[in-house]
This record gives C-alpha cells, structure tokens and sequence, in this order.
C-alpha cells in the first residue's frame, strides 16, 4: 500500500487529504451478497432456485463500506470541530466516492461518521457507510475523458457520441458485469439490430427494455441516415 500521506477519499465535492487532512490509515470493502430465491418442493428432495428467474440475472444487496483515517498536524483542541464539519457535510447525502487507490471506479452510496470507532485519544476518524453493489466507471460514454487517469490494464475507451450512420454502423461495446439498457438518442428515426433481432427507433433518446448489454462483446448494427449516440457506465463488482 502507498503511503498513507498521499492517499485519500474524495467523497463529493470533498477530499478527505486535501480538505480535511486526514490521513488513509485502513479501508474494508465488503463483497456484495447475491440476493437468492429458493421454494421448497413439497414431497420432493431439493428445491428449486429462482435466483435468475425473473430477470435472467443475479441481483445483489448493498455493500458495507468503512474507512478509517487519522489526523494529520491538526491540533488536539480541533478534534470536536474537525467531527462536526465531516458529519455535517455527509449527513443523509448519497455521493459518488472515489478511492485514489482506484481513480477509474466510483461507488454511490451514503456515508456517515462513525463515532463509535472514533478515537478522540489517538484522532482517528472512522467514515462508513453503503453503497451500490457495482462501482461504476467514472466517465460514461458520453463524457469526455483524460489519459491523466485512464487505467492501461483495466480501462475501456468508450466515444459512443455522435457516431455518423450512412445507411448501416456496427458499434462495439466490450460490456463489464452489470447488465445495462442503453439510453440511444438519434437525429432522426433509425432501426437497431441486436442479437439478430431489429428494432425501431425514433428521434430522440429512448431505451429499447429488449437490449441487455452484459459482460463480454456487444453489438449494435443502426440502419438509416443521420447521427446517434449511445450513453453507456459499465459497472463492475
């Protein structure tokens, strides 16, 4: 692990080095659990498992997440202060968080200040809270994007914007685990074949409920004439 002085959290709009100088001590990221179905069979051995029955996938719950930090040459008589501004500022708010030991990937969630495992004696602050079960990429396919952060093992260049459509374009989605119907937006009324089946789309942003983009190779054929995008956040637990 680096060095905890050059490490942080942005949480929001804040960073917990460089606002409110704390000190990356410990994280404990749990793994999220499946949420599975199972009905006994009356009369029979076993039973039958409905996990992936209604939407052919597996659901998961909220992940737990905590972060233990300390204070960095903040003045002991500070510490009160110090606890009132951080639980103020995550009061009951859902952030996009960003761990700098992985800039790529944001989770959603909602913090709070534990004061439970807070030390006052040692000036350890203890941030937790739940988030999504997926961490989401930080730009969509949409948004612009920097070689600053971009990851050469993991990262995915996604420029689904504005794509030229002169009678037929196949694009390419290489797709991460969670599932995702695309929002596509058109200039002007198209069809899209995917997975040999073709379906109409008019001008403007819509979702075809049919279009699941799941992990591995995705492809989208559009017949017609004009411009489409696709807006497209791969997420990955």
């Amino acid at each position: 692990m680096e060095d905890r002085g050059t490490l942080g959290v942005q949480i929001g709009g804040k960073h917990t080095l460089k606002d409110w100088n704390l000190g990356w001590l410990s994280i404990t990221l749990g793994f999220p659990e499946a949420k599975t179905y199972e009905q006994e069979i009356p009369g029979a051995d076993g039973i039958i498992d409905l996990t992936e029955a209604v939407t052919g996938d597996v659901k998961y719950k909220q992940r737990s997440i905590s972060m233990e930090f300390d204070q960095l040459d903040t003045d002991y008589f500070d510490w009160q202060a110090k606890l009132s501004e951080i639980a103020n500022y995550l009061a009951g708010q859902k952030f996009k968080i960003f761990l700098d030991s992985d800039p790529t990937f944001c989770y959603i969630g909602r913090l709070k200040l534990d004061t439970e495992k807070s030390e006052k004696a040692e000036s350890k602050i203890t941030i937790s809270g739940e988030v999504d079960p997926y961490k989401y990429e930080k730009y969509s396919s949409l948004e612009d994007w920097t070689w600053d952060d971009f990851n050469f093992e993991t990262g995915i260049i996604r420029e689904y914007k504005d794509l030229q459509v002169d009678g037929s374009y196949q694009l390419y989605i290489p797709g991460r685990r969670k599932k995702i119907v695309p929002v596509i937006e058109c200039s002007a009324a198209m069809q899209v074949t995917y997975n040999r089946k073709t379906y109409s789309l008019p001008a403007g942003k819509s979702k075809v409920f049919d279009i699941w983009l799941g992990e591995g190779d995705n492809y989208l054929t559009f017949t017609g004439t004009g411009t489409v995008s696709v807006d497209y956040r791969g997420g990955s637990l």
